[in-house]
């Protein structure tokens, strides 16, 4: 939603990135469902948002001209609908009211397939928005912590927009519309999203691809968590102002917001236990002292087919699996569902929570990559250590070998 003037030499990045080749379509990938929000209640789930309030600095950066609340006019839950609506009245200073809403803190995700159904409205100085904000923009700033604009549409325009912006010493952005739409009906917006690339569609349809491997372009911010945001912004620096032909109160309708993880290989047996080797090392997980104490933590150690190194593989019947140390009865879990890259991993009573849950994802030559359901990310060996003792981490899905485990079938 900021927008600013683009660097120069970011257009022949831009260009550049037509050279490189893509995947046009998403056919070869199956997707599970990690997390979503149908908004079939009758109000706003406060486990998935937050309502932003007020002016923001500078209207939002964008000089924006509305006031936001979280008032039932403006954000409200029914028919199974998520209505934004954005009113032209006198509040708090300002001429317009509207809402914008997040799950900063609350949900957050690196990777996946995001997308949300939609029915935008149409008007001069209108401006909803589909977008994500990385989860360190309290600390790096923007544009350092990345921002994806999933959708966004100005005014009467034919056509959404799909953006990305970053810091490239400097603002740098990356911007395609879509192909006209009819904007009488709802329209699946989304990306997908890995350590490539991010892709955009609509109702299923690419349109756009953007080139991020190995933080090319100094890109790096796309290979952290982020969080979603949805609002419906009146005037700005992009749009304009509205005039006397714009309808108010003016609506944005979302059917459902919905996360999906990358499926699970089906070379995975549901009840078979496994001894996990990393490619880097050789090493195996491995429990850290054959502890059978909940907290105990996760290192690789040299394989001796020891139980505190055989991991009963289950799935949870929602495309994950959990796995549950032989030694222990316990399971591979994200300490109190942490969002830090670094944090170690280790044993717990079995819950059932997405920090129990973990994708596992076939990445080729008879290794996987495990990913935590509740964050996105990846299984590491910290360091790319190859030594015994070496700590057994969350990090954030970068495909290397550290983050890499054959899984070979002990019974």
């Amino acid at each position: 939603m900021k927008k600013g003037k683009m660097v120069s030499l970011l257009l022949l990045f831009a260009l550049l990135l037509t050279l490189i080749p893509i995947t046009h379509s998403s056919a070869a990938t199956s997707w599970n469902l990690a997390w979503s929000d149908e908004f079939d209640g009758t109000s706003l789930n406060a486990a998935n948002w937050s309502a932003e309030i007020g002016t923001g600095n500078s209207g939002w950066g964008n000089n924006e001209l509305q006031y936001y609340t979280s008032r039932t006019q403006n954000v409200q839950v029914s028919g199974g609908n998520l209505a934004i609506t954005a009113q032209r009245e006198s509040y708090n200073g300002m001429n317009y009211t509207s809402a914008r809403i997040k799950t900063q803190g609350l949900r957050s995700f690196t990777y996946g397939k995001i997308e949300a159904r939609i029915k935008l409205p149409s008007g001069q100085g209108l401006w909803p928005a589909f977008w994500m904000l990385g989860t360190n923009i309290d600390s790096a700033y923007w544009p350092k912590c990345g921002e994806t604009d999933i959708m966004e549409r100005v005014n009467n325009n034919a056509s959404v927009n799909g953006a990305v912006h970053w810091d490239a010493n400097g603002q740098a952005d990356y911007s395609q519309v879509s192909g006209n739409l009819d904007f009488s009906q709802y329209h699946v917006y989304g990306v997908e999203w890995d350590s490539t690339y991010i892709k955009w569609f609509v109702d299923g349809t690419l349109y756009s691809s953007f080139y991020i491997e190995n933080g090319t372009g100094n890109t790096e911010e796309f290979q952290k968590p982020s969080f979603i945001l949805l609002n419906l912004a009146v005037g700005g620096n992009w749009p304009g102002s509205p005039d006397g032909s714009t309808a108010f109160p003016a609506q944005m309708l979302v059917d459902y917001v919905r996360v999906y993880n990358a499926s699970t290989s089906s070379s995975i047996v549901s009840g078979s236990t496994y001894i996990l080797t990393n490619k880097t090392s050789g090493k195996v997980l491995d429990v850290v002292d054959n502890s059978v104490a909940s907290g105990a933590q996760m290192q690789q150690w040299t394989n001796y087919s020891a139980n505190n190194q055989k991991f009963k593989v289950d799935s949870t019947g929602d495309g994950s699996y959990k796995l549950t140390a032989v030694h222990s009865g316990k399971v591979l879990d994200v300490p109190s569902a942490s969002t830090s890259s670094g944090v170690r991993l280790q044993q717990w009573d079995s819950n059932s929570s997405n920090a129990q849950k973990w994708n596992i994802v076939d990445v080729g030559g008879g290794y996987y990559k495990i990913v935590s359901k509740a964050n996105g990310f990846a299984v590491d060996v910290a360091g790319s250590s190859t030594a015994d003792g070496a700590a057994v981490q969350q990090w954030t899905d970068n495909g290397t070998d550290a983050q890499k485990w054959s899984f070979t079938k002990v019974n």
